[in-house]
């Protein structure tokens, strides 16, 4: 199925009402947010992996997994991208509220569950056709219906709640290392563990003692002193290269950290 739009990150009251149904890509790596609206997730093809309020779980073709409006929760695919129906409910709560009433009793049964074979049809033949289509506004509203209407009579099951720790520091540092030439906020470590961002901020420094801002700014400056150590490189060349906007902002953390300036460090290493 050829895909017409990519999952992004949103996390604001202030973000557009969003089409009723659509078809998007989740990408290989995590991210993480939360939004204004419940939103009921169905796989279609390919493995996708969700962590919601902290409880993790794996959702392949024909299952899925409601997530309630304001809650953080995280997202991608496994290996490769994978493709999902995403069915909004922004307006539920006023226009529709025994169908919003519906859909809190089906997760306090389990975030997470499985869909019999006729509707894993259905939603099939339906997103083949809201992604050859993905503008067409009439055809979204339509299959959000219907599939919103039915979809609890074809729920054949539910995954318990398992809460398990996903917070693994080697997944963490590989992240800082491979992209420790660019910005790397919280919210992109807090998506590769499958967490909020409050959450991994509480579990990071329980771990490490230091904010996840101190810990990867520490992994600057300790990568800095390893290319000031092998020479061939100029101040603003390392500055560039382990992350820092600008040589001040380079003198500065190198300074607070080390004791030294960049240059009175390579002058001392250098003799």
């Amino acid at each position: 199925m050829s895909m017409q739009k990519k999952a992004s990150l949103s996390v604001s009251d202030q973000t557009p009402t969003p089409r009723p149904a659509e078809v998007m890509t989740l990408p290989s790596g995590m991210d993480c947010h939360a939004h204004f609206y419940t939103q009921i997730v169905v796989c279609l093809n390919g493995m996708t992996e969700f962590e919601i309020s902290g409880y993790g779980n794996r959702v392949g073709p024909g299952q899925g997994c409601i997530v309630h409006a304001g809650v953080n929760h995280a997202f991608g695919g496994i290996v490769e991208s994978a493709d999902i129906m995403v069915l909004n409910l922004p307006f539920f709560a006023t226009e529709a509220p025994l169908m919003m009433q519906q859909f809190n009793d089906l997760s306090n049964s389990g975030c997470y569950f499985c869909l019999d074979e006729p509707f894993k049809n259905l939603i099939r033949i339906l997103g083949q056709e809201i992604a050859t289509a993905p503008e067409d506004y009439l055809l979204s509203q339509a299959c959000h219906d219907t599939l919103v209407s039915i979809l609890p009579r074809h729920i054949t099951g539910y995954v318990p709640h398992v809460k398990e720790s996903r917070f693994d520091m080697d997944i963490i540092d590989h992240y800082i290392d491979r992209n420790i030439g660019r910005p790397i906020t919280v919210a992109q470590l807090a998506g590769r563990v499958f967490l909020g961002e409050s959450q991994f901020h509480s579990h990071f420094k329980a771990t490490t003692g230091v904010t996840p801002y101190q810990y990867v700014l520490d992994k600057r400056v300790q990568m800095a002193k390893r290319l000031i150590q092998q020479g061939g490189y100029t101040l603003g060349q390392i500055a560039d290269v382990t992350g820092f906007s600008g040589q001040s902002s380079f003198s500065h953390a190198f300074i607070r950290l080390v004791g030294l300036s960049p240059s009175a460090y390579k002058k001392r290493y250098q003799k």
